[in-house]
């Protein structure tokens, strides 16, 4: 009972407040069958005596052991007024015989069919139960105590001493505590015998050094630099050099791994080093397998946070501010124009008007006296310059400017392409093929041999990259710009990993969420706890699983 608080101890199977209206209507409403047991009672006491024990078993889960009137004043009067007894006070005479309320009880509990916690069917039941939510939900003690309380009170089983159930609870969570440990532990042997000595090596501190080998991998990367994400991609191969994905473990609630793994990142390594077998291997298994997952995650992280701030966002700020500073010869163009075309109109609406042959010498005479014909004529080509014809050109300017980027990429090119972390789905196959390749483009002297358009995936070049990758005026005339082609193809894996085209294994927030439903074998493995868990009745758990199984299809 540990784990429970006095207050909390001394509150299980009474009425530890006053219930709210709605649970009234809920629970202490007599439905005819409840009146037909009542009727026959020949005093008014006996009645709302019975009315109550059978309305209270029905709330808490069980008879009140002490004094069957503990109750609220509140119940008492609802449901007098049920049974239309004026004077709800008479019920302090039902206990003047003491047996009367153990033979009311027995009475309920037969009428209602409710169930003793030492019944074996019903406590093989409960057994099943809690050994199967301990095994699929990682919740504490309590919240494991309450949800066994729910699953009594459902099922009409009357509720066990407050003794009696927390040591039954803490005796199952250490039940499924300890195959958690074997089962994590013997899947780490069978992928490989040497395994274990392998991660406990880990917990040792190199000479020469603060922190032991695990706590160096435990640290992220903290600079928004290439060089700092290629770092990080070196250590997500230091973790997956451990090889943890060959380990079999499907057959394990993923919250269980996890919430094994929070409390070994919690721990000392000394602590860590010091726990006894299998749980020194199980901590250590979920340990390195959460921070390969976790050591992806934060690689991608700092990949879209280095796109999003060192390449798009300073590519975007940088042509906006050319934009800006070409805006003081626009307007001085602009203003120029529309003096000029204002004549020209008024003009031409006159010509049109009389019906008279167009005069253009007039009309440049016209014109001159707002504007001089070589000051309209440097305007007209200044604006043509500054304004492009295409519509998209501001995106064609930042492409253009990302191109310039190609130094902030290069560190990581080599690692990225690499890493067995990347894989993708049928849309996103192109652009990874893609990433795959652009070490052999960063190796090549695009100087000596200009990189030619069938070198690289047209395909994943969009418009707004066309022009900076297939028109660089410094370049001979049909060569690709390699450095805007690298850029561009890392902007596509960019969007391809918000969309989840491209995704990483194993990975918290960027794998794939099409591959979390279980299915066949591994589903077979888990679904008796699984379903166990649940509470359900077994219609409803068959049809569960039948869903279950077609979520994948579907």
């Amino acid at each position: 009972m540990e784990f429970l608080t006095d207050e909390q101890a001394e509150a299980y199977g009474k009425f530890a407040e006053e219930p709210t209206h709605p649970e009234l209507e809920r629970f202490f409403f007599l439905d005819d069958v409840d009146r037909d047991l009542i009727a026959r009672r020949r005093c008014t006491h006996h009645q709302l005596g019975f009315a109550l024990q059978t309305c209270t078993v029905r709330y808490i889960g069980r008879f009140l052991p002490d004094d069957p009137l503990d109750a609220p004043r509140p119940v008492v009067e609802h449901l007098a007024a049920q049974l239309g007894i004026e004077d709800a006070s008479v019920v302090k005479r039902y206990t003047e015989r003491p047996k009367t309320a153990y033979e009311h009880a027995w009475e309920i509990r037969d009428a209602y069919e409710y169930h003793e916690c030492d019944d074996a069917e019903w406590s093989r039941r409960f057994r099943t139960f809690l050994h199967g939510r301990a095994w699929t939900h990682a919740e504490g003690p309590k919240a494991s105590f309450d949800h066994a309380v729910v699953w009594l009170r459902r099922n009409r089983v009357l509720l066990l001493g407050v003794s009696v159930l927390a040591r039954q609870v803490s005796e199952v969570r250490k039940v499924a505590d300890k195959r958690l440990h074997a089962t994590v532990a013997g899947a780490a042997r069978r992928a490989d015998p040497a395994l274990p000595g392998k991660l406990v090596a880990t917990l040792k501190t190199p000479e020469g050094s603060r922190f032991s080998e695990l706590e160096r991998l435990r640290r992220p990367p903290t600079r928004t630099t290439g060089t700092a994400f290629a770092r990080a991609l070196e250590r997500v191969d230091e973790i997956g050099a451990y090889r943890l994905g060959r380990v079999r473990l499907s057959q394990i609630p993923p919250n269980r791994m996890a919430a094994l793994a929070r409390y070994a990142l919690g721990s000392k390594a000394a602590l860590l080093e010091r726990a006894a077998e299998p749980k020194r291997t199980a901590m250590l298994t979920a340990v390195m397998r959460h921070l390969e997952a976790k050591a992806i995650d934060e690689a991608l992280d700092l990949f879209q946070v280095l796109m999003a701030t060192r390449l798009l966002n300073t590519a975007k700020r940088r042509t906006e501010k050319e934009r800006l500073s070409t805006l003081p010869q626009l307007e001085k163009a602009s203003r120029v124009l529309a003096r000029a075309a204002k004549v020209l109109f008024e003009e031409l609406e006159l010509v049109e008007e009389h019906g008279v042959d167009l005069d253009v010498a007039a009309l440049w005479a016209a014109v001159e006296e707002v504007a001089p014909r070589a000051a309209v004529m440097t305007a007209a080509a200044t604006v043509v310059t500054l304004v492009p014809e295409d519509e998209n050109s501001a995106e064609v300017a930042m492409r253009a400017a990302l191109a310039n980027r190609y130094a902030t990429v290069r560190p990581f090119l080599s690692l990225l392409s690499e890493s067995k972390a990347l894989d993708a789905a049928s849309a996103g196959k192109r652009v990874l093929a893609g990433v795959r390749g652009l070490p052999a483009l960063t190796r090549r002297r695009v100087k000596d041999k200009p990189l030619l358009p069938r070198k690289v995936d047209d395909k994943l070049v969009p418009l707004a990259w066309r022009k900076a990758v297939y028109a660089n005026p410094d370049l001979p005339q049909g060569a690709v710009d390699r450095d805007a082609y690298v850029v561009c193809v890392l902007e596509q894996l960019h969007r391809a990993l918000n969309n989840r085209g491209v995704f990483a294994a194993p990975s918290h927030r960027w794998s794939n969420p099409r591959a979390r439903l279980l299915d066949g074998p591994d589903w077979e493995s888990v679904e008796e706890d699984v379903l166990a868990g649940l509470s359900l009745d077994m219609p409803v758990t068959e049809h569960l699983a039948e869903l279950v199984r077609g979520l994948d299809a579907g």
